[in-house]
């Protein structure tokens, strides 16, 4: 490979990943090659920093105070709105730190995947792929932009978006439901708390939709390299090497599964988490909405437009979830489906028997959550059906 020409794939490699390694490089996520003790001490000290302040202003302080107004409803609601996207953000934090050694192969895969020869075909097909996940990355980025800007800066002004009640917000507003064990309320404790809260609230949101977006990298990823994979398969009988070539492809199907299973095991207990979470606030939202629409509780139209936006983030996420599952098991079924379209009939009896390797790789592989539900739209629809039962639960609770 000449140097003009290696400067351009390595270019696209580049694209491909820049805006993934940006956001998770930042929060001390992004595995290296080679990392030396003195890097893996300060990435690992600043992770440690990052949750220490996430957890001790937002997580706890939250936390005590939905145990403080627990009964009251409409409060406990308000509360949980924050509680649980913070608590599976801090989650979703320390999985993907545990995890590092993990997912360093995976982009050491991607990284071999976009410099080796292909041919302007496969190209094209882990370009559009790749920006198809950065386009989910710019979406979620935005989406959670919009989430956030407004909860961190109206208090100053006196104004909020939440739910406000003397025993919830007693004192100075702040952006999110918490109570603290000292008085919040004096400078420049406030200042201080106001500004360790809103850092806190960004760095959790930067996770939360990094964690997203990186997943539907290498989802995508392993997705484009089976379409290459099926369209190679589809022309083996055009080789002369038939056996040769058939090897190769045997041995990149396996790796691909391999891929696959590696970050099934990664992201598993991340998606079970988010099943639940993201039942829960589907039956909240839905109350809300109920309330607003049957006057039974006084929501403001720029309280119920930054709920609006915040149900759009979360349904977006688990719905990206679950679209990449079921685009991934469609993938899997392609190569399947390209055996039986290539021209076996016209091969020698052998050669159509080793046929057979690629046939048994080919069975469907599913991102799953807890090793349990597959990540498809029949299980986002099933759990859109689950969660609305329970919205009618909370509008009888509340008559």
């Amino acid at each position: 490979m000449d140097t003009s020409k290696h400067s351009s794939v390595y270019a696209d490699y580049e694209w491909a990943i820049k805006l993934n390694r940006t956001c998770l490089k930042m929060l001390g996520l992004w595995p290296k090659n080679n990392e030396t003790k003195w890097e893996k001490l300060m990435t690992n000290g600043r992770v440690i920093v990052l949750l220490n302040i996430g957890i001790w202003f937002c997580i706890i302080p939250t936390v005590h105070s939905l145990l403080k107004i627990w009964g009251d409803i409409m409060s406990m609601i308000d509360n949980l709105n924050y509680t649980l996207p913070l608590t599976m953000a801090m989650i979703k934090f320390f999985i993907m730190w545990h995890k590092k050694k993990d997912i360093l192969p995976l982009l050491n895969m991607i990284k071999y995947d976009w410099l080796k020869p292909k041919t302007v075909q496969e190209r094209n097909v882990m370009i559009n792929r790749a920006r198809l996940a950065c386009n989910f990355t710019i979406f979620g980025y935005f989406i959670m932009l919009l989430a956030l800007v407004l909860p961190s800066t109206l208090p100053i002004f006196g104004s909020s978006l939440r739910y406000l009640t003397n025993k919830t917000d007693p004192g100075r507003l702040m952006p999110i439901q918490t109570y603290y064990i000292y008085d919040q309320d004096k400078s420049p404790l406030y200042e201080i708390t106001y500004a360790l809260q809103t850092i806190s609230m960004s760095l959790f949101a930067a996770v939360y939709t990094g964690t997203d977006c990186f997943l539907s990298l290498l989802v995508f990823h392993v997705c484009g390299q089976l379409e290459n994979l099926k369209a190679r398969v589809i022309n083996l009988d055009k080789f002369n090497n038939f056996d040769s070539v058939l090897s190769r492809n045997i041995q990149d199907h396996i790796r691909l599964i391999r891929s696959i299973n590696t970050i099934d095991d990664i992201f598993t207990l991340m998606l079970l988490g988010a099943l639940f979470y993201f039942g829960l606030l589907f039956a909240i939202y839905g109350f809300l909405f109920g309330t607003a629409m049957t006057q039974h509780g006084d929501i403001s139209t720029l309280r119920l437009t930054f709920i609006m936006t915040s149900f759009v983030n979360i349904f977006a996420h688990t719905c990206l979830y679950c679209i990449v599952g079921e685009i991934l098991v469609t993938r899997c079924e392609g190569v399947y489906e390209a055996v039986c379209e290539l021209k076996w009939y016209t091969l020698g009896s052998k050669k159509a028997k080793n046929l057979l390797m690629i046939m048994i790789c080919a069975k469907p592989l599913y991102l799953t959550a807890g090793k349990v539900f597959p990540m498809t739209m029949a299980t986002f629809c099933n759990l859109l059906k689950t969660s609305g039962g329970y919205i009618s639960v909370l509008l009888a609770h509340r008559d």
